[in-house]
């Protein structure tokens, strides 16, 4: 129990808050047509997107919306911190104020509920959300992203109702470091640590969540 308690503590305290600044006002109405024309054929227009190959992006919290925005723009002739070819066009043009607009509009939107599929892994996955993977020094999820997976606001992401193919690859990314913005390594040591059955089991928990 300390050893897990510990873990927990250690998480929280290494993690850098998302919106380690302060908040600025965001417009929502201002986003609608970017949302439509830009981000819809792939996210949907209220952020439920329709293929689980891109995330949903309806209810989520809004810095971190906007902090993954800037992560996939590249600036002064840096590669950016999010490589990704397309989400770089896409962003290309939008401004911090854009960024911060659409972060507001898909945090309005109502999230449409996912469902966990896979009932021979629903046990594994709910101990490795719940209580972590003590033995492996990996903490629970739920330290960082609630019990109902809801996140805490401007800190971690919502993660509730994600679809499980999502996020099963952001943490095998993690994990390959494919993915490297995430504060002080915390999500890349976490997926390190994790096999593929796990990483399955805990996504598709995830996906149940709401």
């Amino acid at each position: 129990m300390k050893l897990r308690l510990a873990l927990v503590a250690a998480t929280f305290a290494s993690a850098a808050a998302i919106g380690a600044e302060p908040p600025l006002t965001a417009d929502p109405a201002k986003a609608q047509e970017t949302a439509a024309q830009v981000c819809a054929a792939c996210h949907g227009v209220d952020g439920n997107s329709p293929t689980p190959a891109n995330p949903k992006l309806a209810g989520q919290i809004p810095a971190y919306t906007t902090k993954q925005l800037i992560n996939f723009k590249a600036a002064d002739g840096k590669k950016p911190e999010r490589d990704n070819a397309i989400m770089a066009g896409m962003v290309a043009a939008l401004s911090p104020d854009d960024m911060r607009n659409l972060g507001a509009y898909y945090a309005a939107q109502t999230a449409k509920p996912g469902v966990a599929t896979d009932t021979a892994t629903v046990e594994v996955g709910q101990q490795i959300y719940r209580a972590g993977l003590v033995e492996k020094g990996v903490p629970a999820c739920s330290g960082c992203h609630g019990v109902t997976g809801l996140g805490v606001p401007n800190q971690y992401p919502r993660l509730a109702g994600q679809f499980a193919e999502y996020t099963e690859a952001q943490m095998q990314a993690w994990r390959n470091g494919a993915r490297a913005n995430d504060p002080n390594k915390m999500m890349r040591m976490i997926a390190a640590k994790m096999t593929d059955a796990e990483i399955k089991a805990v996504a598709d928990y995830i996906a149940g969540l709401r």
